[in-house]
């Protein structure tokens, strides 16, 4: 039986991972708990990655997963300057162990396939729900070099009414050229239509590794930044910049 206190790494995931402006920027940012900063534009994060084999997990086993959320202000993994942290939605996951362990740590874990389909340079990836798409996304991808993309994704929960934090250590292999071609959100009567992509789309960075590998540390720890539990002044919405379509995160 898979330890829920443990930690556990993944290696060698296949990971799709961008970020987009949102359609209705005040239902996203909804989505956010009170004392927490949504970033002013309501930034979306979204993540999709398959795990083929047993043998490239800690414990895990097999599974696949996507879950998005917001990007926050004043949350940000070590070391500063690097990718906001973020406050996780939605935490759709294949495996009943997977989606356990993340409730043990205050995901919004439930039920969800995903599927990742390369035919040559196109992927399409797919987030199935009760045997449905729900979000289908099409992207341009080429081929690994030899840069390397490290660091720490840090994403915000709670649990008994208190928020936690956690850091969560990767390194991936980025292919270049990647580019996001679409993002259709399929079904509006399911809860994650709130954070669907405005239109045009605005792209704010990402990328697609087949090789990707990460750890999920031993359990989250109580939120201590003072400038995250502020009571913030309304948020002032900024303009949408221009679609930016990088090779990397």
């Amino acid at each position: 039986m898979l330890d829920l206190a443990a930690p556990q790494l993944v290696v060698n995931a296949r990971v799709l991972q961008f970020s987009w402006l949102p359609a209705d920027p005040d239902a996203a940012a909804a989505l956010v708990p009170a004392g927490l900063r949504p970033r002013p534009d309501s930034e979306v994060f979204f993540c999709q990655y398959v795990v083929d084999d047993d043998s490239q997990t800690s414990g895990f086993g097999a599974y696949s997963l996507t879950y998005l959320g917001l990007a926050l202000d004043g949350i940000e993994p070590p070391p500063v300057g690097c990718t906001p942290g973020g406050w996780w939605t939605h935490y759709l996951a294949s495996s009943p162990q997977v989606r356990a362990f993340a409730v043990a740590r205050g995901a919004p874990a439930a039920s969800g396939e995903t599927r990742l389909d390369l035919r040559g340079e196109q992927l399409i990836a797919e987030l199935h729900v009760d045997g449905a798409a729900i979000i289908r996304t099409v992207a341009r991808v080429g081929h690994t070099g030899s840069r390397v993309c490290s660091g720490h994704h840090r994403y915000l929960t709670a649990r008994d009414g208190q928020v936690l934090s956690a850091d969560y250590p990767f390194v991936a292999e980025p292919v270049t050229p990647f580019e996001v071609e679409s993002v259709e959100f399929l079904a509006p009567q399911h809860p994650v239509y709130a954070l669907r992509p405005a239109n045009p789309l605005v792209i704010r960075g990402g990328l697609y590794s087949p090789r990707a590998s990460f750890a999920y540390p031993p359990g989250p720890n109580p939120l201590v930044d003072p400038s995250a539990a502020a009571d913030p002044a309304p948020a002032r919405r900024v303009p949408a910049r221009p679609a930016v379509l990088p090779s990397g995160a």
